[in-house]
């Protein structure tokens, strides 16, 4: 057996090895807005319930390894005393995984992720839509665990107001731990699905993708993208050029033909294909070809 003493390995090294061995671990979709009420979105996995009377969350943001600063969420919660708890399901997987990529100062995730803001009823931190349960929180205490990069904060956080999507209960009124759907994190770029197991999503930490907010209307509001088509698709950070998608047709007859057919909704539906084969490149070329092979 290998024996780790922590205070003789890097953080780093030792980030990796807790993340991989302590899971799966719960989301918490932490929504929050600044002093001049700019929101921001961003998922943290250091989090759980830990009372419910009162009812209590405990989540951390963790200082960057990187540069030993903090983040956004951090930042506005020492600021304003609230903090949106949002819980994620498999069916928003990916555009949580985009609001985590490290845009700057003010940018709004809510757009860069193409989630939907819903006004809360007793802070001012957005709920998000889609999440299935969405909570409403007032910040009791950050206790900081060091100064150091990798070093927590805890922010326990008291409910105040719970939303539950009444289409995750059952006939009881209950929550239905089949239809909330609920992903947690493993190490790496690992999560785990409560109904079927792990699946693996790209970390969109080292680059900003463009986000669902820079995409062409028709494809932001396709009928048969769903949203975590639409993060796979943000996750890119530039669109492709004009010479990439005519050589990608060209070496592509059956898609060449597809476009040339100008079926918005075949074409949308192979597009959702190379998606799924984790070809999110290919999958814009697709998207963005006219019916004569050009740059929609």
């Amino acid at each position: 057996m290998r024996t780790i003493d922590p205070k003789a390995v890097s953080t780093k090294e030792l980030y990796g090895h807790l993340v991989a061995a302590v899971g799966p671990r719960p989301i918490a979709f932490a929504s929050t807005v600044d002093e001049q009420g700019r929101p921001n979105l961003s998922p943290y996995s250091f989090f759980n319930v830990f009372s419910s009377n009162p009812p209590v969350l405990i989540f951390s943001s963790a200082r960057r390894l990187r540069d030993n600063t903090t983040k956004h969420t951090l930042q506005n919660i020492e600021a304003t005393g609230e903090v949106v708890v949002n819980i994620v399901n498999y069916s928003m997987v990916q555009q949580m995984s985009l609001s985590s990529t490290e845009y700057d100062e003010g940018v709004d995730e809510f757009l860069k992720s193409g989630l939907t803001k819903l006004p809360s009823l007793l802070v001012k931190p957005f709920r998000v839509a889609e999440a299935p349960v969405q909570m409403e929180c007032k910040v009791l205490e950050v206790n900081k665990l060091g100064t150091e990069g990798g070093a927590g904060n805890l922010i326990m956080c008291e409910i105040v107001k719970m939303h539950i999507n009444e289409n995750i209960l059952d006939e009881e009124g209950k929550i239905d731990q089949h239809k909330i759907d609920q992903v947690a994190r493993m190490g790496g770029n690992w999560y785990t699905r409560a109904n079927l197991g792990m699946f693996e999503v790209p970390k969109p930490l080292r680059k900003q993708g463009m986000g669902v907010d820079a995409m062409p209307e028709h494809i932001r509001k396709s009928s048969i993208l769903t949203g975590n088509d639409l993060g796979k698709l943000g996750n890119v950070e530039n669109l492709p050029e004009k010479k990439e998608i005519e050589q990608f047709l060209s070496e592509n007859i059956d898609l060449r033909r597809l476009s040339e057919a100008g079926d918005t909704g075949r074409i949308h539906r192979r597009a959702q294909e190379l998606l799924h084969e984790e070809k999110p490149h290919e999958a814009w070329k697709l998207l963005l070809a006219e019916k004569s092979g050009k740059i929609a």
